[in-house]
């Protein structure tokens, strides 16, 4: 046997000792790095969960944008999916589309006003804690119709023979009116330095322009509309709309008003 204080001995101790140390510095330096990594999963699972769980504390919210006018047929009652456009939580979507704002009576008439304080107030009753935010205007007209009916075709014939000879009266008086005709001869005897009781080739374009303007004028041939421009007939057919939709408005709004101010 060698004696403990042979230097090799000593030096072999030694090495095994560092050999010691550094293993236990690595297994050590490696659990640390392990629960540095468990303990970022575990804090990122935990604020993950508190989010989910302050996000389902925090008041719903229903986004509404009212239609303008809509129609419904018959006196069934009018929902919120049909007079508005809404945006709010997934499970509470569907039953906000079926609720109730309004039961039409009879003696309400064909035309509705359905304002934001009726909806708020409906929303309110299913829902006490959600936020309403609205956009846009703040009423909505409902016109309630009856069951459509198949237009007459006599009806439609009689009435289309009517416009058709009655355009022509008023054609035909205004050229009488503006002396037409005796213009027409007198630009063709400028023309040619001959009279003609007739001048047919002043008169037939003449006629033939009187229709094409007209086509061009409406932005009509029968069904068929020639460009996306709007005709001055539609034009003016939407501001007597906007004018009778103000004008059921002001009229809503007064009865509301005076029922409200009924003892």
């Amino acid at each position: 046997m060698k004696p403990l204080d042979d230097p090799h001995i000593s030096a072999q101790s030694e090495k095994t000792v560092d050999y010691i140390w550094f293993f236990l510095f690595f297994i050590g330096d490696y659990s640390f790095y392990i629960f540095c990594i468990l303990s970022k999963t575990m804090l990122k699972k935990a604020t993950l969960r508190g989010v989910m769980e302050m996000g389902r504390s925090v008041t719903p919210t229903l986004y509404i944008r009212l239609r303008k006018q809509v129609k419904i047929a018959g006196r069934d009652p009018i929902r919120l999916g049909q007079v508005a456009q809404i945006i709010t939580e997934p499970e509470l979507e569907q039953t906000l589309l079926e609720q109730v704002v309004y039961r039409p009576a009879d003696q309400d008439g064909n035309l509705l006003l359905i304002d934001m304080m009726r909806i708020v107030k409906a929303v309110k009753q299913q829902f006490p804690d959600m936020s309403v935010e609205c956009f846009g205007q703040p009423h909505t007209i409902v016109e309630i119709t009856g069951q459509s009916r198949r237009p007459n075709k006599a009806l439609v014939v009689c009435v289309w023979l009517l416009l058709f000879f009655g355009s022509g009266l008023a054609i035909m008086n205004f050229h009488e009116d503006v002396s037409m005709p005796e213009v027409h001869r007198r630009i063709y005897e400028l023309i040619t330095g001959k009279p003609s009781a007739h001048p047919y080739i002043l008169q037939i374009p003449y006629s033939l322009g009187i229709g094409a303007g007209m086509i061009l004028f409406f932005n009509h041939l029968f069904k068929k509309k020639l460009n996306e421009e709007p005709s001055p007939l539609e034009v003016e057919m939407f501001m007597y709309q906007e004018n009778l939709n103000q004008y059921v408005v002001a009229q809503e709004y007064a009865k509301m008003q005076q029922k409200s101010d009924a003892p």
